[in-house]
This record gives structure tokens, sequence and C-alpha cells, in this order.
């Protein structure tokens, strides 16, 4: 069975996507983790359209990369010049990178319409160009734009066109699915056509408009193409483009196509991750097989299933893409998800205890009030060890004050908060300023805990999510608040609610310091 070459455009048509754009130094880390987790092909950009791709493709060449090659994109020639007087052609040559790709024009409507040339003129067009190509660069592949809709317009101009960029020799040509409309069985139809009239090997290139960009790359595949384009996360231009993070596992682990490693598909979530954070995005939790959701349960009779066979719930073991399977514990919960959270946290208990009955049945009450333990894991282990009464207790707080001034209209409000804590029978007050309400809380606690606990100094509140559950009460409704706290090694998450949206924050707020602690003690 023919190997699979994977062919990334993160880099290009992954920034056209709405709110992404990626400077030099970020595209060079993403081609450096790109060539980690094994793709073949990294394409940097179109070096004709900006300067920032100029200098990726100059910064690169200091790069050492283990296998990937480095791709630059571009365009045929246009009318009424030749590849020689081209600046377009000329400066992909110029940039002297391992591949160059060009698109061409195969739906004769846009010829017509778009160039506004002949339909044989175009034909000359994609020859001239990609024959010029073959003579300056070590590997040329043909991206034939709109293929779908040009093939399902008209079959006999779309085919000669691919009969075109055959004859001069290309490496490769990709059939592209570039407004995202076809559906997989139409995809599978035509590919399977061309892969009898054309010689050279097929790609894929799908984009997401109709949810299906994966489907129809791996509906192509199986028809016959050996090359397949794509992003990391489906990044891309409206909808997206095709997810190679969704891609290369269906491949390897359910179509037998081999394409990386196993010890690099076992980087995947790593990467997608990494890539998001450049991207400056929060990570879609809901996304196959990379996300945090993606093997999550929470199901009491889910649980209990993948307690004795994860297979009964799961497509495919998570470690096999680097994720995880989760235990949520929600008012869905049986006893099998309070044992599953258990394990998961060292402790030790029993399905016959009646404390996990109890520990159950408080969470459902807390969940009733509005407590949500899916993003506050940290929050429910404290929950279980203090129902153990193998919590330790570190401080408690004797009370707190939160104030808010605003001196004159067009200031900003000034916040202030006092703590008064006690530590092994010392009590520590004291006070401090912020930016809002709970930062000036979060401050003031700090300080007067650090001195006991310096360890403290290294925790760093990454994210505050507030809440307002719908109670139909208005201003008055009750909150929840979510605090992403972490250190050096770890992440967690807390939660508090209440009515008081300051109280909410405080009682999240003491998680997160009760679970630091706890972690450093053991």
């Amino acid at each position: 069975m023919k190997r699979v070459m994977l062919y990334d455009t993160t880099l290009r048509d992954g920034t056209q996507a709405e709110d992404i754009s990626f400077l030099v130094n970020d595209k060079v880390r993403i081609a450096q983790q790109l060539d980690e987790l094994g793709v073949h092909y990294i394409e940097g950009g179109w070096p004709g359209s900006n300067p920032k791709d100029i200098s990726f493709f100059q910064e690169i060449k200091n790069v050492h990369l283990s296998h990937a090659k480095i791709a630059a994109f571009g365009s045929t020639r246009r009318a009424k010049s030749t590849p020689e007087d081209d600046n377009n052609i000329q400066t992909l040559v110029q940039a002297a990178p391992d591949v160059v790709t060009i698109f061409g024009k195969t739906w004769d409507f846009h010829v017509k319409e778009a160039l506004r040339i002949t339909l044989e003129e175009n034909l000359e067009i994609i020859y001239d160009s990609l024959a010029y190509l073959k003579q300056h660069v070590p590997e040329v592949i043909y991206d034939a734009e709109h293929f779908f809709d040009g093939y399902k317009a008209n079959p006999e101009y779309a085919l000669k066109t691919l009969a075109a960029a055959e004859q001069a020799g290309v490496d490769c040509i990709v059939l592209c699915e570039t407004n995202g409309g076809a559906l997989p069985h139409e995809v599978g139809e035509i590919v399977e056509i061309v892969a009898q009239k054309i010689k050279t090997p097929i790609g894929i290139h799908a984009h997401n408009d109709s949810e299906c960009a994966v489907a129809n790359t791996l509906m192509a595949v199986e028809k016959g193409a050996v090359h397949v384009q794509g992003t990391i996360n489906g990044f891309g231009e409206r909808c997206g483009n095709a997810n190679l993070c969704s891609i290369i596992p269906a491949l390897q682990l359910k179509m037998g196509r081999k394409c990386v490693s196993e010890e690099q598909l076992r980087s995947l979530r790593v990467v997608s991750r990494q890539i998001y954070e450049l991207a400056n995005l929060v990570p879609n939790k809901h996304q196959p097989y990379v996300g945090n959701a993606a093997f999550a349960h929470k199901g009491g009779v889910h649980v209990s299933a993948i307690q004795r066979h994860p297979e009964t719930y799961e497509h495919i073991r998570p470690e096999l893409v680097g994720n995880a399977t989760r235990v949520l514990v929600s008012d869905l919960s049986g006893r099998a998800n309070i044992l599953a959270k258990a394990q998961q946290f060292n402790i030790n208990l029993d399905s016959k205890d009646p404390l996990t009955l109890e520990i159950l049945e408080e969470i459902k009450e807390m969940e009733n009030m509005g407590y949500q333990f899916e993003g506050a894991e940290a929050s429910f282990e404290l929950l279980m060890r203090k129902a153990l009464g193998n919590m330790r207790h570190f401080f408690s707080v004797i009370g707190f004050r939160v104030i808010d001034t605003r001196l004159k209209e067009g200031d900003k409000p000034l916040s202030e908060a006092t703590v008064k804590v006690k530590v092994s029978g010392r009590i520590e007050h004291t006070a401090a300023e912020g930016n809002g309400p709970v930062n000036a809380l979060d401050n003031a606690l700090r300080k007067a805990l650090e001195c006991f606990y310096p360890k403290l100094k290294e925790m760093r509140l990454f994210d505050y999510k507030v809440r307002v559950l719908p109670a139909g009460k208005g201003t008055a409704s009750v909150t929840r608040v979510l605090i992403e706290s972490g250190d050096l090694e770890n992440r967690w998450g807390t939660v508090g609610v209440s009515d008081n949206i300051i109280d909410a924050s405080y009682l999240a707020l003491i998680d997160a310091f009760q679970y630091k602690l706890a972690k450093d003690s053991e």
C-alpha cells in the first residue's frame, strides 16, 4: 500500500483565516514543530506577495530540519508574458525552496470570466509555467484550483488542464476543492476517474465550507490520492482547511496508510496546542482526537463501561495521539465517576465505602446550586480529600474587605483589598491594591500568605471566567467563577459560586491556593 505524503499549509493557507497572523519567528518555530511531527512538505508562504514571507524563506535556510521539505507557493505566469519575465515566477525561483507549488485555473468559467482569455491560452499558461519551473527547481507541485467545480461544469476541459501539467513533467498534481462545496461521494467518483486518466501522482486539497474537508480528503485517498494537503487545527480562510490533526490519525490508525512514526503520532496533541498558542487562540476543547473533551466521559453508564473496556465508548486509545481519557463529574455522575476520579488523584476509595455515596450526593447538591466541576478538577480533588479527612489545614481566612473607589469623573476606579489570615496560630493582617477587586483580593491574599509559604510566588492566575447563572434575578443572579491557575509544572482549575461575584471569586481563589500548597506538601 502506497505511503501518503503530508503537505502542511498552515503557514500560508492557515494564515488567511480571520484572527490569525504569525510573525516570522512564529513561522520558523511552527516549521520546526511540523518537521518533528513528521510532515513531509511545509508550505512557507507566497514569497511574491509580502516581505514577511520573503524573510521566512531566508530565515528557514539557517534552520536544520530533519526531513521536511520547504515549499514556496505562487501562481502560473500572467497572460501575455513569459515565465522569464514574470515577476511571480522569478520570485519563486529566487526564494530557492526545496519545492515550488503553483496553482492554475481548471474551471472554464474562471478562465473566461476571471482571466478573460481563451481556454487554449490557459492550457499554454499552465504548461509554460510548470515546464520552466521544472528546469529551475528540484520539485514542482501543481495545484489544480477549483478542480471539482470545473470538472462538474466541463469535465473534458478540466482533464485537459491536468494533461497540460502532466506533459510539463510535474511531480504531483493536486486536485483542489477550493470552494468547499463538494460532498464525499462526488469527490470519490471524480478522483477515481482522474486516477485512471493521469499517471502523475495525485493529491487532494479540501476546504471545510460544507463540514466535509476531512471526509473528502479520506475519500480521495481511498480512491487513489497519495498526497494530502491541510492545516493544523483546520486553520484557513472562511470555514477553514482540511484538519491534519484529524486526517493523520484517521489515515494511520483507521485506514492503514503510514504517514508518521508511532512516536511522532503521540506528539500530535502537543503540536496542536503549541500552534494554538502561537496563533493566540483558545484551543477547541471539542476538537476530535486532540481536544480536551475528545475522550471525556460524563454519564455514569459510560464511565462504568470504559472502566471495564475503554473500547465501549472510545474509538481509539487516546494515548496514541498524545491525549488521555478524562472522567467528568456532574449531576449525571454515578459511583464509577467518583471511583475513577479517586484513582486519578491517587485517593484510596472503595465502591462500597459510604463516603463514595456521600461525595456523590454532595456533588449533585452543589451542582444544583450552580457548581460545575468539569473545568475545576482541583476543587473536586480538594472536596474529596476533605470528605476523607486527609486534607491538611494550611490557613484560614478570618475576614476580608474589598473597596472600589472612583475619586472623580473620568478617573479609573481604584481597588483595594484587606485580608486577615491565620496560619499556625499566627495572624497576618495586610492590604493590597489591584487592577479590579478580584485582582486586589488575589494580591492581598498572596501578600499575607507568601511569608508563610514562599512557593506561592511560583503561582500565577492564567484565566478568569465569570458566568451569570440563569435564575431570572437580573443583577441579583447567582454567579459562577472559574479560575485557571498554574506554576512552573502544572495548571489547575478551581470554582466558586455565590450570589456575590467577589465572594464567588474568593472561593475559587482560596481553592487555588489550597491546591498549590497541598501539591507542594506531597
